[in-house]
Formats: structure tokens, sequence, C-alpha cells
């Protein structure tokens, strides 16, 4: 608990595909977690300090149609709905009152998030976890600590300006405002700004280019000066990364999938594993349902000499049904043979029944994988080689911080 306390709040865009995931996390929908510090007996103690009528994408639809939001202009696969995390890390909580102290904080927090979203209007959901376990300081401490953070989605709107154009009847309105729509843009609400001198002139580099500010750095800025304005003390902002305003688009690009790789690097091998698994597993599935039809068409072939049996024998003079001797003999057999197979046709049928419960369950866990790793597998697709140098990077780092501290003989300890 001796670490510096540093408050980050991040930022990532969304396609409207992929809120189901971020709902059903954030919400606490999931069945089963893959993160296993998530204490679902503690879901109670999240707090909630707006909820989503309806589900993410529905609600963002109605938006849409009662005109709060304008999607005019926006490519289908857009990125349309953002999310902010805002955090501190879980020792500064708990050395000023734990989860009593962390729900006055987020919600002041939660105040910052609607003037950022610009108004409440644009916000689908806040809810502050309570229940995801910090297990490093848990096992310093011996006892459980829980790491607090806020979750805010929302869509981020921009107001733009439509013209009146040529095609207008009356000239003198042509280039005038015709209405001012509140329009879906992720790009534009995050554009980075001009870096400007103390004399507020652009700043250039050699190169007479203008210096850029990264737009998530100033909201760090203005997220550490509201906490503090707002009596919250004792941390420091979030480390400053290096000066992104030097750099050029696509390298800019890059530096922003690093980030997303960071929360990918960790488990994308594990993924690819599970998704050769659930491939081969899918495969079987196919052949054991293969061969369970070819059983089934067996017992329906069976079933089709019902009607054969029931032409067998005639009436007597006094009513009773009289057969043949080779009518008998195979009646005989049949029914021996039918009572051995009809234990094994229902647990054929069992199978079945199961084997295709299986294969949505297989078939969901593959979409929910592919969807999960997409973002990494883009990356790696336009960006080869930067993305492996990046993971190379990032699995030397993860070597660096889990390497065990030097043991300090006897003089350097005095000396510290």
């Amino acid at each position: 608990m001796g670490k510096t306390d540093r408050c980050v709040v991040r930022n990532k865009a969304y396609r409207k595909a992929g809120l189901g995931i971020r709902e059903r996390h954030n919400e606490r929908k999931n069945s089963g977690y893959a993160n296993t510090d998530i204490d679902r007996a503690r879901a109670a103690l999240n707090v909630h300090f707006k909820r989503c009528e309806g589900s993410y994408a529905e609600t963002f639809e109605r938006m849409v149609e009662n005109g709060t939001i304008s999607t005019r202009g926006l490519k289908q696969d857009a990125k349309v709905v953002d999310e902010m995390v805002f955090d501190v890390n879980s020792a500064y909580f708990e050395r000023n009152g734990g989860y009593a102290y962390a729900k006055r904080f987020f919600e002041e927090a939660y105040r910052l998030a609607v003037k950022e979203a610009g108004g409440e209007e644009y916000i689908l959901s806040a809810v502050m976890h309570a229940d995801e376990r910090n297990r490093a300081l848990s096992e310093q401490l011996g006892r459980d600590i829980y790491h607090y953070h806020l979750h805010v989605v929302y869509v981020p709107v921009v107001e733009k300006e439509v013209k009146w154009t040529k095609r207008c009847k009356d000239p003198a309105l042509v280039g005038t405002t015709k209405e001012v729509i509140h329009q879906v843009s992720h790009s534009k609400k995050w554009a980075s700004e001009k870096a400007l001198d103390k004399e507020g002139n652009i700043q250039r580099d050699e190169n007479g280019k203008a210096l850029l500010i990264n737009a998530y750095s100033l909201l760090q800025d203005r997220f550490f000066e509201h906490m503090q304005a707002a009596g919250f003390k004792d941390f420091e902002r979030g480390e400053r990364g290096s000066t992104a305003a030097h750099l050029g688009v696509l390298e800019y690009k890059i530096k922003q999938d690093k980030e997303r790789l960071a929360g990918l690097a960790g488990d994308v091998a594990d993924k690819e594993e599970q998704a050769a698994a659930l491939d081969k597993t899918l495969k079987q599935k196919g052949k054991q349902l293969a061969g369970l039809d070819k059983q089934l068409t067996i017992t329906e072939k069976a079933s089709a000499m019902y009607s054969e049996l029931e032409r067998m024998g005639k009436k007597n003079l006094w009513g009773h049904m009289e057969l043949l001797p080779e009518e008998f003999k195979k009646l005989l057999t049949l029914a021996k043979s039918g009572l051995a197979s009809q234990g094994k046709v229902l647990e054929l049928q069992r199978q079945l029944t199961e084997a295709v419960k299986g294969l949505e369950i297989y078939r969901t866990r593959w979409q929910d994988l592919k969807g999960r790793t997409k973002d990494y597998m883009e990356l790696e697709r336009l960006h080869p080689e930067q993305t492996r140098k990046a993971l190379e990077s990032l699995k030397r780092l993860e070597k660096e911080t889990s390497a065990p501290a030097p043991t300090l003989n006897r003089k350097q300890q005095q000396e510290r």
C-alpha cells in the first residue's frame, strides 16, 4: 500500500454490434466470468447512478427515433457508443473509508461524466462496480479488498449546423443555418487539440506542422482537477504518456492500438487455444450428430414395417386371428428385436437432444470469443509488424514487473 495513488480515466469506442458484450459485463448479466475475482455474491453492492431502460442497443435506437441524437452521415459499421472508466487504485479507497468513500467519490466523478458527455440524456448507463476483488492487495493485507471503479456508457455527440443549400427556393436562406443536430461522432468528440504557447499562438514542429495534444490527455487533466476541486485529495494525476502530439497519424493510431493490446495481450494465446479446442469440439459434435442421424434412419425403416404387421393374419369363423407359421415366426422375431431396441432408440433420442443443446452452447461461446478478440485480429491484419513488436514489448514489461525485487544486503537496508 506504499505506492503512489493515481486517478485514471480511460475512454473506448464500440460499434453497435459489440454493445451486448459490454452490457452483459457492466450490468452483470453473464452467467459466468473469465475474471475469477468477480464475487457475484456482492453484485447487489454495485451502485447505479443511471440505469439503462432496456438494452444498450434498444436505448440507442430509441434516442435516434425521438431525435435526441442523429446518425446522419455515419457509416454502417461506425463506432457509435463510448465508455469512460474512472479509476483510482484500491489502496486509496481502503485508506479513506472503503465502500462508503468510493460511492461518494464516484458520485462526484459521475457529475464530471455528465458534463463530458454533454448532458445526462446522452448517458445510457453509469454503474460503480464493487464486486471485483483485488487479489494482490487482499493477499498482502490478509483480508478481502475490492477494486472500486466506475463505468459510464454514453453516446458521443457534437453539435452540427446544417446549412441551407442552393436547392432552397429562397436565395436569401442559402448558406444560413437550417437546423442544429446532435450528431453521433466519436472522432469529432475526441479530436486532438492544437497546442498553444503562453501567448495563445499555435505551437509547431520543425517542419511547421501544428503540434497536437491528445484529447484523452486533456480528459485526464479535467478528471484530476475536478476531483481535487470537489475536495478529494491525496492522489496524483495518472502518468502522462510520451508526447502523442509529436506522432504522425499512423504512429498515433498504432500507439492507441498498443494501448488496447495491453488489455488483450495477456490472454490472446489462451483465447486462440480455446478457439482451436472449440473448433475441434464442434467437428466432433458434427460427427456424433451424423452417426445419430444414421441410427435414427435405421429406426425409421423399422417403423415402416408396422403397416406390414397390421396386415398379418385373418379372422376365423369365431372372430379370432389366425397366423400362418411364417407370419407367426416373423412377428415373434420382430417383437423380440423391438423390445431390445426400444431402450436404445430412447437413449439415442436423448443423446441427440443433448448434442443439439451442446452445439448451441459451443456456437455461442465461439461467437463470444470472436467478438472479444476481433480488435486484436484486425490490428494484426492491418499492422502485423507493429503488433508483433508491441506484443513482445508487453511480454517483456510483464516479465520485468513480475520479477522478484532484488535482495538488499545489510548495508543497503541501513542506507534505506
